[in-house]
């Protein structure tokens, strides 16, 4: 069926082409994303936190604020899973025959991807803050300051490349939605070609002729032999 061909994706039941598929441009993005959340996750996890000059504490490098390396430990675990899932979707898409099923997966592949781009913002904006607030006295060696300078600059590029994912998927909704394939208005083939479909193309509310050999009232004439009964 030509409406398998729906959001961008081929005919279901085609056979799996690895160097076709990663070589689409949200099939990159989706590795890309998954590398800068193993960034991010790593850098903070490893050397997020430092012991206090005089203390066994750990504090985090970030102005002190567990709260900012906490942050950035959560969005780039989630982060890190919701690629592996996308990614996972996309070698599934194909396969999806429901045109539905596929209207679905973009728009779910859309709101994700537009959430996590605005998520990387609130984060780069809560990173950079926090880091420039630091106190030099709180850490004189600035231990951890590659990591943390690190975490800045992938939570910055996150941005972009969640909201250039969202963008493809926004496309691939807008190529279904418009094609004329999905077109909810259905129009009779024969009817738009000027075909006559005899009788039967009355609808109720449609004026009939009275067939040849009726009477007026559009009733047949009875057989010669038969009493037409009256109800």
């Amino acid at each position: 069926m030509d409406g398998l061909q729906a959001y961008g994706a081929g005919k279901a039941g085609g056979a799996f082409d690895p160097v076709t598929f990663f070589q689409q441009p949200h099939a990159i993005l989706r590795i890309v994303n998954w590398l800068f959340s193993v960034v991010i996750f790593g850098c903070i996890a490893n050397e997020g936190y430092i012991n206090r000059p005089t203390e066994e504490e750990e504090y985090c490098i970030f102005n002190q604020n567990a709260n900012a390396c906490s942050y950035a430990i959560f969005m780039g675990c989630l982060c890190l899973l919701s690629s592996s899932a996308l990614l996972a979707l996309d070698v599934r898409f194909p396969q999806i025959s429901s045109v539905k099923g596929r209207k679905k997966a973009v728009l779910g592949d859309l709101g994700v991807s537009a959430f996590w781009s605005f998520m990387w913002f609130v984060g780069f904006c809560l990173l950079a803050n926090q880091w420039q607030a630091s106190r030099v006295e709180d850490n004189p060696l600035r231990e951890g300051g590659d990591a943390a300078r690190a975490a800045i600059t992938f939570s910055f590029f996150s941005i972009f490349t969640w909201g250039v994912q969202s963008f493809l998927a926004f496309q691939r909704y807008k190529l279904g939605a418009d094609s004329a394939i999905f077109s909810q208005d259905y129009a009779d083939p024969g009817q738009e070609a000027g075909q006559d479909l005899g009788p039967y193309s009355a609808f109720p509310g449609d004026t009939v002729e009275s067939p040849p050999g009726g009477g007026a009232d559009g009733t047949l004439d009875s057989p010669v032999g038969y009493q037409r009964q009256e109800y």
